[in-house]
């Protein structure tokens, strides 16, 4: 285990509206407001989009994802983290879980989901660390370096 410890900064309430693409709306708003580091959750209506919900083959390196549909509006609860990148950009890595009639999908939304009607978000800044993420060419993933 690594960790490093901070503090909460500034506290954003955010209002996504129709059609609003999440994550680029997120990290589209961390950058306009300098946020580096943050917590952020997430929960509204998603109209569409595509998850990913696990590796085609856990042993696989790299990991080759599974792509998933979001067909239909969902209600949507989730919560992710935003660091920079290796190239200083906020990237947002949020899990959610979708919901429709008696089923439900989970999974990450970096491929993109889009708000139906309305998104809420609460956006917690860290401060006084410099954690980041770090792209792995053994799983493919920009992993988190506290």
């Amino acid at each position: 285990m690594k960790y490093s410890k901070g503090k909460i900064g500034r506290v954003f309430v955010i209002k996504l509206e129709d059609g609003d693409r999440v994550p680029d709306a997120i990290e589209q708003f961390a950058s306009a407001h300098n946020v580096k580091r943050g917590l952020c959750i997430l929960i509204g209506g998603i109209g569409r989009g595509k998850i990913v919900a696990g590796p085609e083959n856990a042993g696989a390196s790299p990991v080759v994802p599974m792509f998933f549909p979001v067909n239909g509006v969902h209600e949507i609860v989730a919560a992710g983290t935003i660091f920079p990148d290796e190239k200083a950009v906020p990237r947002l890595h949020m899990h959610g879980a979708l919901g429709r009639k008696q089923k439900v999908l989970a999974g990450c939304v970096r491929p993109g989901i889009e708000v139906w009607k309305i998104g809420e978000v609460i956006l917690l800044e860290i401060t006084g660390i410099s954690s980041s993420r770090k792209n792995d060419d053994r799983t493919g993933f920009s992993i988190l370096e506290p």
